[in-house]
């Protein structure tokens, strides 16, 4: 696959049947982008699970931190990495061993490694580099829109609310929350 763009109905497809994410790379630090990308996905519904090794033992927003992959008790659907482009290697090495092996590797904004993408594709996983899923999750819900960022055009009209209960928008696709 070309991971220099995605269609966004490749993106959509990803967020509307994933339920549990694993974030590599979270911080306890309320300021940190991997924080707020965290809390915003919870909100959502989806069942986050925070990966960290100084971290371990600890809880982040009331969910418990393990150490890596591996220790995860449950089935990790998608695996978003909040590290450098040279630490993803590792991480995908680990997610392809577990059982059942994640759907998803998910590289947050400024993290590309073509080589451990072409190992988690080899091995039935879709990709997605350099993106966030928090922001493409308010973008193609239309969130972003409705709030006035990155709209590319004025309206007076609001956009469509296709969800309910913590997904406060849905993807447009089965308006239906993760559950």
């Amino acid at each position: 696959m070309n991971h220099d763009g995605y269609p966004d109905a490749y993106i959509r497809g990803i967020l509307n049947t994933v339920k549990t994410i694993a974030m590599v790379g979270i911080s306890p630090k309320e300021n940190r982008p991997s924080y707020f990308a965290f809390k915003y996905l919870l909100e959502r519904g989806y069942h986050m699970v925070p990966v960290n090794p100084s971290q371990a033992g600890k809880e982040i927003l009331g969910q418990k931190v393990y150490a890596n992959l591996t220790e995860v008790p449950e089935p990790i659907d998608m695996v978003d990495v909040f590290r450098a482009s040279p630490f993803v290697m590792p991480v995908v090495e680990e997610a392809i061993k577990l059982t059942p092996k994640p759907q998803v590797l998910w590289m947050q904004l400024s993290v590309r490694n073509d080589e451990a993408a072409a190992l988690a594709e080899a091995n039935g996983m879709k990709v997605v580099m350099d993106r966030c899923p928090k922001i493409e999750y308010g973008r193609l819900s239309s969130e972003i829109s409705w709030m006035g960022i990155n709209s590319r055009t004025l309206s007076s009209k609001r956009a469509q609310n296709y969800g309910g209960g913590f997904q406060r928008m849905g993807l447009g696709i089965n308006n239906k929350r993760p559950t």
